[in-house]
């Protein structure tokens, strides 16, 4: 689903600290990019307002450094991806076992699968 380019200018005009250059948002990993849709959308949807997710980011961002995180810009989009993780574990959407669940059999796919090819999941990466 493609992001809608005013809601993404409206998402960096909300949450400051967004990377972005004149014409909003800007990426260096498609995975980033993803990231910040899937918050885009979820606050479209009104899981959570702009108000909300910037002072659990701040957290989060806040929580990385006191642990080391040097602040260079080049983590905020894994803040970004922790903040979305935790909201949506404590909104109910999942569990946090459940993203867990998911991000190791993700893990065990991309093992199994030759450089270049698509990632596909199946139900023997779930280790059932």
């Amino acid at each position: 689903m493609p992001l809608d380019s005013r809601a993404a200018l409206d998402a960096t005009n909300a949450v400051t600290g967004i990377p972005r250059d004149a014409h909003g948002p800007v990426f260096r990993e498609p995975w980033e990019a993803q990231a910040f849709a899937m918050a885009v959308t979820l606050h479209a949807r009104g899981l959570f307002t702009w108000k909300e997710w910037a002072a659990a980011l701040a957290d989060e961002i806040k929580s990385a450094q006191a642990s080391g995180d040097p602040d260079t810009g080049e983590t905020y989009y894994r803040h970004w991806l922790a903040t979305l993780e935790k909201l949506i574990s404590a909104k109910g959407v999942t569990t946090t076992d459940t993203l867990h669940r998911y991000r190791d059999a993700w893990d065990h796919a991309a093992d199994r699968t030759p450089h270049g090819s698509p990632i596909e999941l199946r139900p023997d990466d779930f280790g059932n």
